[in-house]
């Protein structure tokens, strides 16, 4: 253990001083190369002033390259290839990717995903937002919504398999939701196990997670509008709906698109939820957990590289939209 930390230490301080070092050497040769005096002065300042920038975004862009681009391109190279990633094979992958029952039901439930859990969270956290800010210990109630957002999805899972938890028939039930159900007298269920509605249970665990996102974000946005604009339509005569609906949701409508594209983009990557609570049975798969499927079980690289393409066809429109409407903002 006591190595370990040594070793991170050291990495840390070499990637501290590697960074500093970079830095002023890359300058100190630019400098060098095209100093700031002489008859040339002003050519060689315009000419560094072009190049400076490029120094510093060239290691965010080797990385880009190395963790992001060429991936990319290595698994189009894949997807066109066996499970060994040796032989073509052409298009034989896509083919079968359009005839696999398995995809299909991951890519429905994927759908299914992307409609109910944005609108849930974004929802949730319109309203936690609008709520908690009328409230004397609103600041408390915001911790706890958003406490979530400090687990990660395996702990999340774990917390709600205690919740989701079904023991068979003469055994003592320990799960919160069986425990209310017979305390209403109905029988305990098995709400993992039962194909459909158990995705729906799987959403609930990201929706109690990306809610506390939502209204941070939203909360920010409420307290961004104008106090003119909302006395104003108090004198007018609006109740408090009329102006939540029709003066504050309007100007914070760029920040709930925002938010609801984040949310959209989680949702297509989502794969510790379903591999932690049912790992993609009884009718609960979907594309990123059959990705690791058949890259970690089948080792079939060729099959998990074009499934993995089809996750970031999906991703990528989404993440273009938000950036320029980020751009737009600035």
């Amino acid at each position: 253990m006591l190595a370990q930390l040594i070793s991170a230490f050291d990495i840390m301080i070499l990637g501290v001083f590697g960074c500093v070092a970079y830095y002023y050497l890359s300058n100190l040769a630019l400098d060098t190369l095209w100093p700031a005096h002489g008859k040339r002065a002003a050519h060689n300042i315009n000419r560094t002033t072009a190049i400076r920038p490029w120094l510093f975004l060239f290691p965010a862009l080797l990385l880009l390259t190395v963790y992001l681009v060429y991936p990319v391109i290595f698994s189009i190279w894949l997807s066109l290839h066996d499970r060994s990633g040796e032989v073509f094979i052409g298009f034989d992958n896509y083919r079968w990717m359009a005839n696999d029952a398995k995809f299909r039901e991951s890519f429905g439930n994927n759908l299914l995903w992307l409609v109910v859990v944005p609108a849930a969270s974004t929802a949730f956290g319109l309203l936690a937002a609008a709520l908690t800010d009328r409230i004397r210990w609103g600041n408390i109630a915001k911790s706890l919504i958003f406490m979530p957002m400090a687990i990660s999805f395996i702990g999340a899972s774990v917390i709600w398999k205690f919740v989701y938890d079904f023991r068979a028939e003469g055994q003592e039930q320990i799960g919160l939701l069986n425990a209310i159900v017979i305390g209403l007298g109905f029988e305990p269920q098995s709400w993992i196990t039962t194909g459909f509605w158990n995705s729906f249970f799987l959403m609930a665990i990201l929706v109690w997670i990306q809610t506390g996102f939502a209204m941070v974000i939203l909360s920010a946005a409420l307290r961004g509008i104008s106090e003119e604009t909302i006395e104003a339509a108090v004198l007018d005569g609006a109740n408090p709906l009329q102006i939540f609906w029709r003066i504050k949701v309007p100007q914070i409508w760029g920040s709930i698109a925002v938010v609801w594209t984040t949310i959209t983009i989680t949702v297509l990557k989502v794969f510790d939820i379903v591999l932690a609570m049912t790992n993609g049975q009884w009718g609960s798969q979907v594309l990123a957990n059959l990705m690791f499927d058949w890259m970690f079980r089948g080792n079939d690289f060729g099959r998990a590289s074009t499934v993995a393409l089809v996750i970031m066809a999906m991703v990528t429109p989404i993440m273009i939209w938000n950036i320029r409407n980020a751009k737009r903002d600035l």
